[in-house]
């Protein structure tokens, strides 16, 4: 399991490349850059958080880590991609809503960031499983267990 620092660090660089697309995106959809940096200053607060939770939950999960060294495999990255773009569409759109007022805006918004928040999180996660920092050292519990039997 990653430390916790680990996974506040991944946090906010995740937040730091999430937050520049969300306003690239939300100027792209409204037009206005005022618009645009409101809903990328209140996604810092809420999906930090959110990522950080998002972050702890995976790595309680075994599932998609080799067996003997506990190393993520791609599908693991590419199902933790999908389950935080889901958390990250409703927060984006309930978001823009509040701050736009106008709900096809708000969908635009976040539905135009399923594929590009997609993408860069994969990028991140591979990214992030190239650097040992906070990792846990050796072989996890489940995987001892599994070479013993």
């Amino acid at each position: 399991m990653d430390s916790s620092k680990r996974s506040l660090a991944k946090a906010i660089s995740w937040r730091i490349t999430g937050t520049i697309d969300t306003m690239i995106v939300s100027f792209i959809i409204t037009g206005n850059p005022l618009t645009a940096l409101k809903i990328g200053a209140v996604e810092v607060l809420t999906k930090i958080f959110l990522y950080y939770l998002h972050e702890r939950l995976w790595g309680i999960i075994v599932w998609g880590k080799d067996r003997y060294t506990a190393h993520e495999l791609p599908h693991r990255s590419a199902t933790k991609a999908i389950t935080w773009r889901i958390t990250g569409t409703i927060d984006t759109i309930f978001i823009s809503f509040l701050i736009t007022g106008h709900f096809p805006s708000a969908l635009g918004i976040g539905f135009f960031e399923v594929v590009t928040k997609s993408v860069l999180y994969y990028i991140h996660e591979r990214i992030w499983l190239r650097i040992g920092w906070g990792k846990s050292i050796g072989i996890n519990k489940w995987a001892t267990e599994k070479v013993k039997s």
